[in-house]
Formats: C-alpha cells, structure tokens, sequence
C-alpha cells in the first residue's frame, strides 16, 4: 500500500511567498494547498482535512491569531498542527509582538520568519510531523 503524502495547508496574502515555499514543499513530496487569509483557511480545513497548516500572523478579512484561536474553538480541528509564520525580526514590519514565546502560549508548535533559508522551513516542517 502506498503510503500518503502529508497535506500542508498555506495561509497567507503574500502570493510570491506561498508559490515559492509550495513549490519547494512539493519537491520534497508534499501536498500542498493554499489560502489567502483565515476565513478561506477555515473553509480550506474543512474541505483538504490538512496535516499541517503554516499560518500568516498579518493577513486581511481575518488574521492569522483570529483564524487560530477560531480554530481552537471548533474540537474537530482544534488540534491541527500548526506554525505560525511572521515577518517579525524585519524592519519593514511593526509585528515584533510575536516571538516564540507567544507562538507556544497559544498553542503553535512553533514559529518561523518568513525569511528564513527554504531547507530550514522544509526541515521544520519535517520535525513538527514527525511530532506526536
């Protein structure tokens, strides 16, 4: 029997980030979906049951944080895992609120900058399925 890839749901407004981690995702054997703020998210859930989600803080219609604590609210996937993704640590952005600390508070397995190299999004990806 062939063995599942895991889905991977991307929610976040910036197009040229989604398109590049998605591709690099797929290389590695992923299936990968997207949306591009919390209220598609929620639908997008729903309707690809995702393994993982990566999930924008700063997004329109319904940010990252509303969408997640939504999520939580909603016991068939309230347990979702979940990275949150951020720019915080560019000086171009005013999110320096969130940081590791808040990321696990409220209930991310981790958090990662949107700047990072891909091998060290794909590598935490890997690490966070491999979580119980």
């Amino acid at each position: 029997m062939e063995k599942k890839s895991p889905i991977i749901l991307i929610i976040d407004d910036d197009l040229d980030f989604k398109e590049v981690v998605s591709v690099k995702l797929k290389s590695v054997g992923y299936s990968v979906f997207t949306a591009d703020n919390g209220e598609e998210g929620l639908a997008k859930i729903k309707e690809n049951k995702p393994d993982l989600l990566l999930l924008d803080i700063e997004m329109p219609v319904m940010n990252g944080v509303e969408m997640f604590l939504k999520m939580k609210s909603e016991p068939e996937i309230a347990n979702l895992k979940t990275i949150f993704l951020t720019n915080y640590g560019d000086p171009q952005k005013e999110s320096s609120w969130l940081d590791e600390k808040f990321a696990h508070e409220v209930g991310a397995l981790e958090y990662i900058k949107k700047s990072e190299d891909l091998d060290k999004i794909v590598a935490m990806v890997g690490g966070v399925l491999g979580k119980v």
